[in-house]
């Protein structure tokens, strides 16, 4: 059924510029006729919502790292049913910002939770989708914390938390590099979006 459409990810440390890219994207392959779907991870559907606010918001008891891995995995069960197999299936772009990589990357890597129980977790919710490709936003960790503008509990994270996510994603990028691009993200951002559609097109024009 995923075969249909396709499905691209943007993932990166917090303030990387991933909405921004995400939005400029939609806007020029729509422009080239194709029909996109935006979304994102927590929070792409309405009980997402929910779960976004559990897993974001400040607040003096924080779930355990377990407990963190599973709402993320709830939210990616509803998300992948209620927006992007439909998606998939009706033969749309789906872009979406966060998925499985940034499971891996910050309950996996950064929480350092068991990375094959987080990897094999996080495959049953998936049930075989996977982008066809990642565009990845890499930016140091000090850059993109002093340009994000949320306040949330993992902005509040310590330097080395980001820094694990960082290097995770890297790691992610250059052990695939079929399926992912690595991208300066403290370019300009009309440069960074240009690379972003020359990595993309030649994925959507592949079959």
């Amino acid at each position: 059924m995923a075969e249909r459409g396709w499905l691209i990810a943007f993932e990166g440390v917090e303030g990387a510029g991933k909405s921004t890219q995400l939005r400029l994207a939609a806007a020029a392959l729509r422009h080239r006729g194709f029909t996109v779907v935006e979304t994102r991870e927590p929070g792409g559907t309405a009980l997402g919502a929910e779960l976004r606010r559990l897993l974001m918001e400040v607040v003096e008891t924080h779930p355990s790292p377990l407990t963190e891995l599973l709402l993320y995995l709830a939210d990616r069960a509803q998300h992948l049913d209620e927006v992007i197999l439909p998606a998939l299936e009706r033969g749309d772009v789906v872009l979406t910002d966060r998925f499985s990589a940034s499971t891996i990357a910050y309950q996996g890597f950064a929480r350092r939770l068991d990375l094959d129980t987080v990897s094999r977790l996080d495959a049953i919710v998936r049930r075989g989708v996977a982008p066809a490709y990642t565009i990845l936003l890499d930016c140091p960790v000090e850059v993109g914390l002093r340009r994000a503008l949320d306040d949330d509990r993992f902005h509040r994270e310590q330097r080395e938390f980001h820094e694990r996510v960082r290097a995770a994603f890297r790691s992610f990028a250059e052990q695939d590099p079929d399926h992912y691009c690595i991208l300066d993200a403290t370019a300009p951002p009309d440069q960074v979006h240009q690379q972003v559609m020359a990595a993309v097109l030649p994925c959507l024009h592949s079959r």
